[in-house]
């Protein structure tokens, strides 16, 4: 692998003058700190899952992110048809599985918006994204198992099977779109401590895709800038709590020196 430079800083300052729409269905636990992620990057979150106005909310925005985390039947017949208005318009839709793996109606409703709808982005841990990949693994709870494969191997034969890019978390992030691989080693061990820095992942790699078409590309610099504001707010030596809080500082203020020294992007 060789160290590169991606244009995080570049595809940052077109989110703050394009200040795209970013529409979501997501985890009920962790929706107020995915909007206030997407707000301070500058882009403008969404959070509606009404059946009778996602379809017309979804053609307002420049990206659709969906995340099962608090999954309910219901929930996901919205997200299919919010999906099936982004197909319609063209824009990204990014799956996060999240915690795909452990139980069968997750396992059975990722699959069904797979197969239903076109998504564009597939996001989880390892354990995630391997029973998606057709592995027979369990997760624990949202929680990443050990599993042992070559992870980019994995992600490239999903990203093959299923037409789109896949990305993977954890300590080294693995992003793929089968033609091409990233791997982004920005991050803290912090960013683990806390509940929801996953879907708030999520939510900056719909930002960042809502205004840059390669999507490995712009997974790649969503997740370097995320871990980027990671590690400085660990500098402080900050607990859970007050780490959070130092993240979304970062997050907003970061600029282009700091970004170019502390990205560690690799292909």
């Amino acid at each position: 692998m060789k160290k590169i430079k991606v244009p995080i800083y570049e595809l940052s300052k077109r989110i703050r003058t394009e200040k795209p729409v970013v529409h979501h269905l997501t985890n009920w636990v962790t929706i107020y700190d995915c909007a206030n992620t997407v707000k301070v990057i500058g882009g403008s979150p969404v959070m509606a899952h009404a059946r009778e106005e996602v379809q017309d909310m979804v053609r307002l925005a420049s990206s659709l992110v969906l995340n099962i985390g608090t999954l309910t039947v219901d929930f996901v017949e919205s997200m299919k048809l919010a999906a099936m208005g982004a197909n319609i318009k063209g824009i990204p839709v990014i799956l996060d599985v999240c915690g795909a793996g452990a139980t069968q109606l997750r396992d059975q409703k990722c699959f069904e918006l797979l197969d239903k709808v076109k998504i564009n982005i597939i996001k989880g841990n390892l354990s995630e994204v391997a029973r998606i990949a057709g592995k027979n693994v369990r997760t624990k709870g949202v929680d990443a198992t050990h599993i042992d494969v070559d992870i980019m191997e994995l992600a490239s034969s999903l990203a093959q099977k299923r037409n789109c890019t896949v990305v993977v978390t954890g300590k080294d992030d693995i992003i793929t779109d089968a033609r091409k691989g990233y791997v982004v080693k920005n991050g803290h061990p912090m960013m683990a401590n806390i509940v929801g820095t996953g879907c708030m992942a999520g939510s900056i790699i719909g930002t960042f895709a809502a205004v840059e078409p390669d999507l490995a590309l712009s997974s790649a610099a969503a997740l370097s800038l995320f871990g980027i504001a990671g590690e400085l707010s660990a500098k402080s030596g900050a607990g859970p709590g007050t780490f959070k809080e130092k993240l979304f500082n970062h997050l907003y203020s970061l600029d282009r020196k700091t970004i170019d020294k502390m990205q560690k992007v690799y292909r």
